[in-house]
């Protein structure tokens, strides 16, 4: 399975994920919070540059990029015929930083160390028997693990349909792509269970009970 991690040496992976992700959450957070352009352009310009010290190269960055800037390129289209221009062009703006930063995290961040993280961050919800911290983690980083996977499928999927000269049509992808995703699903449960990585953290409590 592909993934979205790429190794790297520099500052930017030397860089506790913990706080990598505290980060990007907390710049989220900051982009919502003001509406002024210049901020906001300062904010992708920012993004720009932490990006560039993952050290992905052009088309390695261009790759990660061209299927949510067609996203958010649509979204700018659609706001500037409902909203405002300003209005528009903030939102574009917060998407386009928000995007640049988080390519950069999710490019110098493992899967293993995302998992780690949110297993780690639900701890204080397991002491209170809501979530069992290491299960939501392991969900979470599958299904991070499978989004290149999913999108690696459809193109091939894709190519495969125009080789033999047929019009690429999601009805006729659909149901391929979600019967191979489902299988490879079948089998990363099965392997799981036969590892006995769910579950671990309720097995060791109750044995640590007296």
């Amino acid at each position: 399975m592909r993934s979205l991690y790429a190794e790297g040496t520099g500052w930017l992976y030397r860089l506790s994920p913990r706080i990598k992700l505290l980060t990007l959450a907390a710049f989220s957070a900051g982009l919502f919070l003001t509406r002024d352009p210049l901020i906001l352009s300062l904010a992708v310009i920012l993004a720009v540059l932490i990006l560039w010290q993952a050290h992905l190269g052009l088309r390695g960055t261009l790759s990660r990029l061209r299927p949510v800037f067609l996203t958010i390129a649509l979204i700018a289209a659609f706001s500037v015929l409902l909203i405002p221009f300003m209005d528009a062009t903030i939102t574009l703006l917060r998407l386009s930083a928000l995007t640049l930063l988080a390519t950069a995290i999710t490019a110098s961040v493992n899967i293993s160390q995302f998992m780690d993280e949110i297993t780690y961050a639900l701890r204080p919800l397991e002491k209170l028997g809501l979530a069992n911290a290491a299960d939501v983690g392991l969900a979470v980083g599958l299904v991070v693990r499978f989004v290149p996977e999913i999108i690696s499928r459809y193109h091939t999927l894709s190519d495969a349909h125009r080789a033999r000269g047929s019009r690429v049509r999601l009805t006729s992808i659909l149901v391929p792509l979600v019967i191979m995703t489902l299988k490879d699903a079948d089998a990363i449960a099965d392997a799981i269970d036969a590892r006995g990585f769910r579950g671990q953290t309720s097995l060791k409590q109750k044995g640590d009970a007296p």
